[in-house]
């Protein structure tokens, strides 16, 4: 699957993720529809581009140089996004270890692993020295008794995740302080370490890191079931066909089944992390009140 491709596969899973909440749970479709350009802020990358997948779901956020990072006024309840790979001077990581120590949220990717959290964070995770191919692999979500990943995604799914040439795969060296949310027997068998998307708490704050990309590139349809139209997918997770018109008009019958769930299952746990952060603000003053 090409750029494009993928692309139009997360302009669905944004219409989909909005469907399925405005069903399911219409007050967490309003905490993330509330969410604000100033609590979000992007660190900009080389490699990774989450603020092409907030401009697709319509995510408002404000872009930051890492350079300039150091002289940003972070708040606790704001959440950063750090693109791979992560290059980010030594003041500005001073900033984001007190940032998430006070509250603040952190969500890195792939190289970021070595260049922010080993050296801003260490002994929880670290890079295992074996990078991987340009491949995607099969991914399994935890999703434990969270009720919007449980809600979301399905015992049926089969999802992939595309690792971008020499992503660094991740070490847990504290098991009992990092929980581990997604994982992947395939990168575990080649590269030694089943870790896809891990997070931990720090002071009052959390980290989140994934290996490779918050935007999937490219999908692979593996199965029947992924190359099968994304239709099959879209009524599978319960789309009525009264509604089927509006994914036409976004291209979903030029998409298989394997580019869709890759995106949808991305912009899902993304989406969770914002959610958290939204309603956690919700019921915590700023600074300066209460």
């Amino acid at each position: 699957m090409s750029k494009p491709t993928m692309e139009a596969a997360y302009r669905i899973a944004h219409e989909l993720l909005k469907d399925r909440l405005q069903e399911k749970a219409p007050e967490m479709l309003a905490a993330l529809e509330a969410i604000q350009e100033a609590d979000v802020l992007v660190v900009r990358g080389q490699y990774d581009h989450i603020e092409d997948v907030f401009r697709h779901s319509g995510t408002p956020f404000t872009p930051v140089l890492g350079n300039d990072l150091a002289r940003v006024l972070l708040r606790p309840d704001q959440i950063v996004f750090v693109n791979c790979p992560g290059l980010i001077p030594e003041p500005a990581l001073r900033s984001l270890a007190a940032f998430v120590q006070d509250g603040g949220f952190l969500f890195t990717t792939d190289w970021a692993l070595r260049h922010v959290l080993e050296p801003a964070f260490p002994g929880y995770v670290e890079y295992n020295q074996r990078r991987t191919a340009d491949e995607v692999v099969r991914v399994q979500i935890h999703q434990g008794d969270d009720p919007f990943l449980s809600s979301l995604i399905g015992a049926d799914d089969d999802p992939q995740w595309w690792l971008e040439a020499s992503s660094y795969p991740i070490r847990i060296l504290s098991p009992e302080k990092v929980a581990v949310l997604v994982t992947s027997g395939e990168i575990r068998e080649r590269y030694g370490e089943a870790p896809v998307f891990v997070t931990f708490d720090v002071g009052s704050g959390k980290v989140y890191h994934m290996i490779s990309h918050f935007y999937l590139q490219r999908s692979e349809t593996r199965t029947l079931r992924h190359k099968a139209p994304s239709s099959a997918y879209l009524a599978a997770k319960g789309i009525a066909p009264e509604l089927m018109s509006k994914y036409r008009n976004l291209g979903a019958e030029a998409l298989d089944t394997g580019a869709v769930e890759s995106a949808y299952t991305s912009h899902t746990i993304t989406s969770r992390i914002l959610l958290e952060k939204a309603r956690q603000k919700l019921g915590r003053p700023r600074r300066g009140q209460g």
